[in-house]
């Protein structure tokens, strides 16, 4: 049973489920919180009515015998704002910011937080990765994640599926079988008829 129940981590609901928005309303800017102050933060920018994402997992423990969760950040110390400059200058106000990280290319950084968005929301089982060794860049050919690309990790004799956010040389990885990935510029399988 979670400690508490997840918040919510994007707004507006379909920020990160279409194509990256117009660039008349605004970029992407990584806010750099002060320590601990990711989820607090969020809250502000919601209740500012500002669009943000704040990529979070479930992590479990036991304590005294009993099974715990919470929700943590997949970034620990990032909020993802999206938004002009006024937005900006109101996340600020805050004071839960401890920097403002302009973001070179906004296509590259919302794609890779559209690839971190369809990890969560798939319902697998996910855990933040730090800046990791470049490996065998693979796509995911079936399942619920169809499509999508990314790294192929191996955790003792588990494969993981690894989407980075390369402006932070972070990620987030998700548990997967061998049968649903394909090498990237591997011919993709034949379709049999039904």
């Amino acid at each position: 049973m979670p400690l508490l129940p997840r918040e919510p981590f994007v707004f507006p609901d379909h920020l990160l489920t279409t194509a990256p928005p117009p660039e008349d309303e605004g970029c992407w800017w990584v806010l750099h919180t002060r320590p601990r102050a990711e989820k607090a933060l969020a809250r502000k920018i919601l209740r500012s009515g500002l669009s943000f994402f704040l990529p979070l997992y479930k992590r479990q423990w036991r304590s005294r015998g009993r099974l715990l969760s919470s929700y943590n950040p997949l970034f620990t110390g990032y909020v993802f704002l999206h938004g002009d400059r006024e937005s900006r200058r109101q996340a600020l106000e805050t004071n839960l910011v401890a920097n403002c990280l302009p973001v070179p290319d906004q296509a590259q950084l919302h794609s890779d937080l559209f690839g971190v968005h369809q990890l969560m929301t798939s319902g697998s089982s996910l855990s933040p990765e730090e800046r990791l060794q470049p490996g065998t860049p693979v796509e995911i050919i079936a399942g619920a994640l169809a499509g999508l690309e990314g790294t192929l990790l191996r955790t003792g004799t588990r494969m993981r599926f690894y989407v980075e956010v390369k402006f932070l040389q972070r990620g987030v990885s998700a548990e997967l079988e061998g049968w649903m990935i394909r090498p990237l510029g591997a011919p993709r399988p034949a379709r049999t008829p039904a």
